[in-house]
């Protein structure tokens, strides 16, 4: 049996070959498929339905674009495909990319973002944490609606939770909720939200 190492790509195949796929990203050069499921979609829609309302009522000037990718700077082989991306309006005209294709590299120009885990835990758990709070972004929520998570993540005995990442001196403070929490927002002070509100039928 031969051994065949993984191909690696860089930013510019990636979108080539996969950009207009919303099943995969690219991590350091690797393809991952991120294997969503029609659960996984339903948590993801009816959390940016949520949020989108809040945006909506606060009379913000952020959206939350159908897709988008993630190119930080610091690396020339990763885009990140977040599966809710909220975005400043007032500083899209700061996005070299945005204008052709929807691509953010300025860490400003977002204001939250969130992934729903799936089997590929590790990255929403570790990697996106470290790439997230390098870029500054305000929130980063993490909704382990199945309790997928290692131990050290979601605790024990495994459970449905939401994390909510909050930035404060460069890194991200971690707060947790499950079922019947209310969860609490500091971007989204009045959002009103638990996570039974998004689990799947």
């Amino acid at each position: 049996m031969t051994y065949t190492p993984p191909k690696y790509l860089t930013f510019e195949e990636f979108l080539t070959s996969y950009g207009d796929n919303p099943r995969y990203e690219l991590i350091d050069g690797e393809l991952r498929d991120m294997e969503p499921t029609g659960s996984h979609e339903e948590v993801s829609g009816s959390l940016a339905g949520r949020i989108y309302v809040e945006i909506f009522r606060s009379n913000l000037n952020w959206l939350i674009p159908k897709t988008c990718l993630i190119k930080p700077p610091a690396t020339s082989a990763t885009a990140l495909r977040p599966d809710v991306i909220v975005l400043d309006k007032a500083k899209l005209s700061t996005e070299p990319l945005w204008k052709e294709e929807p691509i953010i590299c300025n860490g400003s120009t977002i204001k939250l973002v969130a992934e729903v885990v799936s089997t590929n835990w590790q990255d929403d758990y570790a990697r996106k944490v470290e790439e997230y709070a390098f870029l500054e972004i305000p929130e980063y929520w993490i909704v382990d609606f199945r309790g997928l998570g290692g131990l050290q993540f979601i605790g024990k005995p495994k459970q449905p939770t939401f994390t909510i990442c909050q930035l404060i001196d460069g890194t991200y403070q971690q707060q947790q909720y499950r079922l019947r929490d209310a969860i609490a927002s500091s971007l989204l002070p009045n959002l009103q939200l638990k996570l039974e509100d998004i689990m799947p039928q």
